[in-house]
């Protein structure tokens, strides 16, 4: 179960800005944000299905997005309010993606799903190869 928290909290905060602009009215880029979305819910069902390479990019991208995201809301936090919640984002992309690294229950959940999903790879392969 947090696992499926953690990583339906990554979705969420990656599509709040499309979902708030959208909301708004804003449609200039619907089709790449629809895109993005459609991505990101990809490779996050990637992670849950036990692929490390997934994993590995989600971990990745949410250090990557995390810091560049709180920076840049601490630079637009000197001109508006408006930048510290850009921050608060930054820290909860930070945040989430410590979680899937130093959380023991998750670390644990994933290890036992790239197992089985490692093994069963092994296993078809081993019976392809025979007549």
């Amino acid at each position: 179960m947090p696992t499926l928290a953690v990583l339906l909290c990554i979705f969420m905060i990656t599509v709040t800005p499309f979902l708030g602009g959208l909301i708004q009215g804003q449609t200039a880029n619907l089709a790449r944000n629809i895109l993005y979305a459609c991505g990101t819910a990809v490779l996050l069902a990637q992670v849950w299905r036990g692929s490390v390479w997934a994993w590995r990019i989600t971990l990745s991208l949410s250090m990557a997005a995390g810091l560049l995201v709180f920076v840049a809301g601490m630079l637009a936090g000197s001109v508006s309010w408006q930048g510290w919640v850009i921050s608060g984002a930054g820290i909860g992309f930070l945040l989430l993606g410590t979680a899937l690294v130093a959380t023991p229950s998750i670390r644990a959940f994933l290890d036992v799903r790239w197992l089985a999903r490692s093994s069963a790879g092994r296993q078809a392969a081993g019976q392809g190869g025979r007549p």
